[in-house]
């Protein structure tokens, strides 16, 4: 990939919106798979009561709009301004209770998960049914579009085009499934989490460009004492967050 288009795909704007400031791509193609786009605000003539306690609004209760979820609601039910960074906006914006909770939780994937994402960690990797795996180092880029795979080859996996996820685990009682399903991104089925299995490797399948049907990838975290394999459960563990808000995202 040239520096030039690089640079592009990481290029940002800072933008106003009624809701508040955004930093945006400055290319709507190179946007975060992981972000949600600004609701339609309830028009203020359909919601002459709060949305959630029912109190009229009157010149007294004032009415506010949560930023996430576009509803509204008195100030009582609205009042706190959270990070929502999932719609890049640069200050804490106001968010109903409900919506307020959600993006206290996701914080934990940008503060934690998506660091390590970004920095990535060491796997063997599979193509396809090849019997061959090779050691590679597996991070998410910059603009978090693309799974990088860097070892003696190069490959690349664009985020939106991953249609399914599936965690390989360790630690289920003898006579149980040592393989779950955490979540298919392109169906319906929500996230199955399970009991204190840990996480071993993934098994990613995927559309190419120009290639026809579904391509799959594995990644096995290896056995060594120095802490990588620490490190590629830990990654796991973040990808498996990561794709819960992939289908959030795509369920929108």
């Amino acid at each position: 990939m040239s520096s030039e288009v690089a640079a592009r795909r990481d290029a940002k704007k800072l933008v106003r919106s009624p809701s508040g400031l955004r930093m945006v791509p400055e290319h709507r193609a190179f946007g975060s798979p992981f972000g949600l786009e600004e609701p339609q605000w309830v028009p203020d003539k359909e919601c002459p009561r709060c949305m959630q306690c029912d109190t009229k609004f009157d010149f007294l209760t004032r009415k506010h709009h949560c930023r996430r979820c576009g509803k509204c609601f008195c100030d009582k039910c609205c009042s706190q301004k959270v990070a929502l960074r999932r719609m890049c906006f640069v200050d804490p914006v106001r968010q109903c209770a409900e919506c307020a909770l959600v993006s206290h939780r996701e914080a934990e994937f940008y503060d934690k998960q998506l660091k390590l994402l970004l920095s990535g960690a060491t796997f063997l990797v599979t193509f396809g049914n090849s019997e061959k795996s090779d050691t590679m180092v597996c991070r998410l880029s910059s603009n978090q579009r693309y799974l990088l795979l860097d070892g003696d080859s190069r490959h690349e996996v664009e985020v939106t085009r991953i249609a399914a996820v599936q965690m390989l685990t360790e630690g289920f009682p003898p006579g149980e499934k040592d393989m779950h399903t955490y979540t298919s991104l392109l169906g319906s089925q929500p996230v199955s989490e399970g009991g204190n299995a840990r996480a071993t490797g993934m098994t990613l399948q995927y559309t190419a460009p120009g290639a026809e049907g579904v391509t799959q990838l594995k990644l096995t975290a290896g056995e060594d004492a120095n802490g990588s394999r620490r490190q590629a459960t830990a990654w796991l563990v973040a990808m498996h967050k990561a794709a819960k808000l992939l289908y959030e995202s795509r369920d929108q």
